[in-house]
């Protein structure tokens, strides 16, 4: 070979692939170091995307604006309605409910956060719940919404949107081709290596046409068409603990009144969305194939939809876990071929944008140095981890005893990161965010009180204030939470009123 792969700068980015995580790649790349960069896009028409991410959470805003996406439109294109919180419904046990919101519950102070005060609070007689010092909390119970902006955190309103995975998609590549990404429509035949280095040279369409390129994004979904089928990777399995293997999607007729979150609805072996767009409801089960077959499945959540149903039930296999790396090579695995972690808190299309993000700041624009694919790799895994241990306790810590399956996820082992999180907790009351971790303390609390986990202690320093002082600013809080609510819209209301 004429030139080492390792040295060659990266002038030619090819993305394998469509659907989200390839319209978002290529959009990501070409807007922030296009100018030095040609990148192609390879998808067929033949071959659907999964197409069921609904959900976002709050970075997707950072995401669109650094496409320059106006708001407005992107709502519009993409059918969107806005979203505050997840609601978990029989997770801990039948009948009861909680919010895992994008705020805060009331205000922390430096060394002391609010659930302290709190907690002390509970001790002198306070009978609230700490939601209702949660303004997300307040205005999803009123069905409202606004962008408020306020120089003060204690009023800030965090937000995400629910939209058409498939229309946001179709919208990226439009603002994609007009920015000069090259898409390529066919399926691919063959995959050319280098013979000494075994990065990957080129693909070879079934109409014989050859791509080359020094840097490929495989978006190639499950099958992993790069980085599985072809350099071999290796996955790493975690259905131990996430045993649900399978999910049944079916849109239904969208809702009279448009909820400004998402619904997750535990049943006896998985749980079920419910996803509120402009234009449709998405519905979908998750479940263990261990305890459902397909039809109890489909039945179980045919019986369950609020409407019509608008399309035939589409089915999905998955195994939860990751890549054992996400850069392989020249190859980066974005989206499904990178791993799998269920939609229970709409992290799918967050770890799309994760991991290009991450690839930008370690762009290999003048070859490939293995100190910065391990950094990246090593990243990667962390963020994966992180979320992992996040869904396990949603699934672990649960009280309910009407099925073996939530019987054995109470008994399984859990990873130790996961168990010290919880037990620091339930002693002292600590709650620290590890680095990077994409969940705030805020969403731990949310749903470690939530799942039932007492709060053993309160730090010390909630004792700084005279029992009248602390009643004091938990009325506060609380006045100060409230006091927009009554001064906005309806989520309907916001969504006619501001993109038509």
């Amino acid at each position: 070979m004429a030139e080492n792969m390792y040295d060659k700068a990266v002038k030619k980015v090819v993305v394998v692939g469509g659907g989200t995580a390839g319209w978002i790649s290529a959009a990501v790349i070409k807007r922030l170091i296009g100018t030095d960069l040609t990148v192609t896009l390879v998808e067929s028409e033949d071959i659907g995307t999964v197409g069921v991410g609904e959900a976002t959470i709050p970075p997707i805003i950072t995401l669109n604006n650094v496409l320059g996406i106006d708001e407005k439109e992107f709502l519009r294109e993409t059918n969107a309605t806005m979203k505050l919180a997840i609601k978990f419904e029989n997770w801990r046990v039948k009948g009861e409910d909680y919010f895992h919101t994008f705020g805060a519950p009331g205000k922390s102070y430096a060394f002391c956060h609010f659930h302290h005060y709190f907690k002390r609070a509970q001790k002198l007689g306070l009978t609230d719940s700490i939601w209702e010092y949660d303004l997300n909390y307040l205005a999803c119970k009123a069905g409202k919404f606004a962008h408020i902006k306020s120089p003060d955190p204690i009023i800030e309103m965090p937000y995400a949107y629910h939209f058409d995975a498939s229309l946001y998609a179709r919208f990226l590549r439009k603002k994609c081709e007009a920015m000069g990404v090259t898409r390529k429509e066919g399926i691919i035949h063959d995959v050319t290596q280098d013979s000494e280095s075994g990065f990957i040279t080129g693909v070879t369409l079934k109409d014989g046409e050859h791509i080359e390129g020094d840097l490929f994004i495989d978006c190639s979904g499950f099958k992993g068409l790069l980085t599985q089928q072809t350099l071999n990777t290796g996955y790493e399995d975690w259905s131990h603990w996430l045993p649900c293997d399978r999910a049944v999607a079916m849109p239904s007729e969208r809702l009279e009144k448009t909820l400004p979150y998402t619904r997750s609805i535990a049943h006896s072996a998985g749980w079920q969305w419910r996803i509120p767009l402009q234009h449709r409801n998405g519905n979908g089960l998750v479940y263990s194939s261990n305890y459902y077959t397909d039809e109890q499945a489909l039945d179980i959540l045919s019986n369950n939809l609020d409407t019509k149903p608008l399309a035939d039930p589409n089915f999905i296999r998955f195994k939860t876990g990751r890549r054992r790396k996400q850069w392989n090579k020249n190859v980066i695995a974005v989206g499904l071929s990178s791993g799998f972690l269920e939609p229970l808190e709409s992290t799918s299309i967050h770890l799309i944008q994760s991991a290009v993000v991450r690839l930008i700041h370690l762009f290999p624009h003048e070859g490939f140095k293995q100190r910065q694919i391990d950094e990246y790799n090593k990243q990667s895994k962390t963020e994966y981890e992180q979320i992992r241990d996040f869904i396990i306790l949603h699934y672990h810590v649960n009280e309910r005893t009407d099925s073996h399956f939530w019987k054995d996820l109470r008994e399984m082992d859990v990873p130790d990161s996961l168990t010290h999180k919880i037990e620091l907790f339930r002693e002292s009351g600590n709650l620290f965010r590890e680095q990077n971790d994409l969940f705030l303390e805020s969403s731990w609390l949310q749903v470690l009180m939530g799942q039932g986990i007492v709060q053993g202690d309160y730090h010390p320093l909630a004792n700084a204030l005279s029992e009248q002082k602390l009643q004091e600013l938990m009325q506060n809080i609380k006045r100060i939470k409230n006091e927009p609510i009554g001064k906005i819209a309806t989520h309907d209301d916001f969504l006619k009123q501001f993109c038509g």
